[in-house]
Parts: structure tokens; sequence; C-alpha cells
């Protein structure tokens, strides 16, 4: 694998901290900024809408850059934001900051993913996408534990310089390391035609596939410290240990399923797939209990960030004649699930005041996943 690889996947972890530290920072933010739990919580939803838009904007603004061009211009402007964040003390400006933040990371990701693929052979294109996308399911693992830690100690503000300051060393090797041309010519292909792929049953099929697995990933793991503490009466000091197991299994999960993908829906995939409902009925049914829960949570990031890292390549191989676009096809099925599942599982949650009902939303969103896999899978229209 390329070392610029691994490269991209580190300011990747970066950004991914960034995205999701806010779940065990949106207290410490509510005071300081004498705002409401509510509105401190729409951050989130504000960075999810900003990646859903911004990666396909993106992605076509910068298709005829130099990569080095536009790898560090996205990544600058996400450190300068974070620092304008660190610093604000009006939550309008801190709001705004998160959407340009979430712009800036839905161009790198979208840039990146191309670059990683375009790196390597066809057979080892699943396994950069998986090493890229190793730097999100690290940032669960590390990053959003130590973030919530050290917005503890330290305050809110402190997780948004630790971000900035963690983007540098990426930032550095991105200059000296990344390639300093443009698109090859074969692949400047137009912009308008590039997204008529978005016509095709294939794309629009593993685009939806990939937004509801992540729906229902996101759906639990946003009250995932809420079941522990309320649910499973667990300690505050619990949560940080939780979501890193639940960065344990997603690391392997991403790990397996570049070593063993193909950007097709083999057997394994799809037993994984029809795992994933039922392993998060198991998740609703246990979650009073802390042995289960822990083990439920490794089992989920597991089967949840293998089958999605799967489908991101899925994504990335039936939108080939898209290389521009492609990355951001996968951006904004994966931040679609991510914004409409917490959503969803918010008001379920709200509606029987039981906070284990957000796995049984899950466990809904991956049976959806499923039947739209089944229909796929008997149209012999579709390439398999």
């Amino acid at each position: 694998m390329p070392l610029f690889v691994y490269v991209l996947s580190l300011a990747v972890f970066a950004q991914g901290t960034s995205e999701f530290m806010l779940a065990g920072l949106v207290p410490g933010i509510a005071d300081d900024m004498s705002v409401s739990v509510g509105a401190a919580a729409s951050l989130t939803s504000a960075y999810a809408v900003g990646m859903i838009v911004g990666a396909p904007v993106m992605a076509a603004l910068s298709a005829r850059w130099p990569r080095r061009r536009a790898l560090a211009g996205f990544l600058v402007a996400f450190v300068v934001v974070h620092v304008i964040g660190a610093v604000t003390a009006s939550f309008p400006v801190l709001f705004a900051t998160r959407v340009v933040a979430a712009v800036a990371n839905a161009g790198f990701l979208a840039v990146a993913m191309s670059v990683a693929t375009a790196l390597v052979a066809p057979t080892k294109q699943p396994r950069a996408t998986a090493t890229l996308l190793a730097g999100v399911t690290l940032s669960c693992l590390a990053g959003v534990p130590a973030g919530a830690l050290l917005g503890d100690w330290s305050g809110w503000r402190s997780a948004f310089w630790a971000v900035a300051v963690l983007c540098l060393p990426a930032l550095g090797l991105v200059f000296r390391s990344a390639p300093a041309e443009a698109a090859r010519r074969e692949h400047e292909i137009s912009i308008r035609r590039e997204a008529r792929e978005l016509r095709s049953r294939e794309v629009q099929l593993a685009m939806l596939l990939a937004a509801l697995v992540n729906a229902a990933t996101f759906g639990t793991f946003a009250y995932l410290a809420v079941i522990a503490t309320d649910v499973a009466h667990l300690s505050d000091r619990v949560v940080p240990g939780l979501l890193a197991v639940f960065g344990v299994g997603a690391f392997v999960g991403v790990t397996t399923a570049g070593r063993v993908g193909d950007g097709q829906l083999r057997r394994g995939l799809i037993v994984g797939f029809c795992a994933l409902p039922a392993g998060w009925a198991v998740l609703a049914v246990s979650s009073g209990h802390a042995v289960w829960l822990f083990a439920m949570a490794v089992v989920q990031g597991a089967l949840s960030f293998g089958v999605g890292s799967s489908l991101v390549n899925r994504v990335m191989v039936v939108a080939a004649e898209a290389p521009s676009l492609s990355g951001a096809f996968a951006t904004v099925a994966l931040n679609s699930g991510a914004f409409f599942g917490p959503i969803l599982a918010g008001a379920v949650t709200e509606a029987t005041n039981n906070y284990s009902h957000a796995a049984w939303t899950s466990a809904a969103l991956a049976a959806t996943a499923v039947a739209a896999l089944v229909v796929g899978l008997g149209m012999r229209s579709l390439r398999w």
C-alpha cells in the first residue's frame, strides 16, 4: 500500500474525530454558550448537512485542480475554522464553523478517495478504501473517547484546539507527498456526464444500502452514552470505554472488509448484511446489562463498519464511469445515513421515553436495507 494512502488516513482520522467528538461535548458547549442542549446538539446535524451538500459540490469544483492543491486547500480550511470555533464566544459563529468544516471535510474525503484508489491496482482498491476509512474507525476508537476526556478535563474548546493541531502533521505530509498533477486527461470527464451516473440503478441501490446501513449504525451510536447511563445505569466514566470498544469492533470490521472485499456482493458480505438487524435487536434487548452492552457494541461495530466499508467500495465500483464524483457519491450516502439515523432514533426515543429503542430503530433500518438488497438481487438488469 503506498505510504501516501496512510497520510490520507491520518487526515481522515483528525476529521472523523471532529465529526464525532461532539457527542461528548454537547453539555459543555450548552453551558458555556448559554444555549439549550438541543441547540448544542444541532451542531452535529449542521456538520452532517455540510458533508452531504459539500461532497458533490466540492468534488465538482476541484475535479480539475492539482491533487496537492485540492487536498491541502481543504485541510487548511479545516484547521482555520477549528481555530475560529475554539476562540469564538458566539454560538452562530460556532454553528457556521461546523458547516464550513464539514464542507472542507467532504471535499477532502471525496478527493482523497479518488486519489487513494488511483494510486493502486484495481485489485487493491478495496484495501485502499478500507485503509482510508480506517481513519474514521480509529477516530471512534481513540479520537472520540480522547475528545470526551479532554473536554471533561479542560473544557470543550481544548478538543477543538486538539483537532486543529492533529491536522498539522497530515497537512505537512500532504504538501510534501501529494501528487502535484491534476487528474489525468482520460479521467477529466464532464461533471454533467458523471452526474448522470446517479441515474444508474446499480449506483442508486449501492448508495441506498450504504445510507441505510450507516443510518442504523449512527442511530444507535449517537445514543450509546445515554443507553449506558440511563438504561444500563453505568457511571459516566464508563462511556469513553464503551465508545472505545465500539471503535475496536469498527476497526476490525473495516480491516477485514479491506482484505477480503472486492466491491462485489459476495456470500460473506450478504451474511454480514443479514446479521445486522438481528445484532441490533439483541443489543436492544440486552442493553440493560453491562456485559452484553459492551459485547454487542464490539460485534455491531465490526458488522456495521465492515459492511459499510464494503458498500462504500461498491459505490466506487459501480460508479467507475464517474471517477471525479464517485467518492462524493459514497460520502453523500454515508452522511445521509449519519444525518437521518439519529434524527429517526431521536423521534422514536422521545415518543417512547426509552433510549434502548434507538437500537430497535437501528434494527428496523438494517432490516429495510436487507429487504432492499433482496429486491435488488432479484432484478436481473443489475450487475452483481
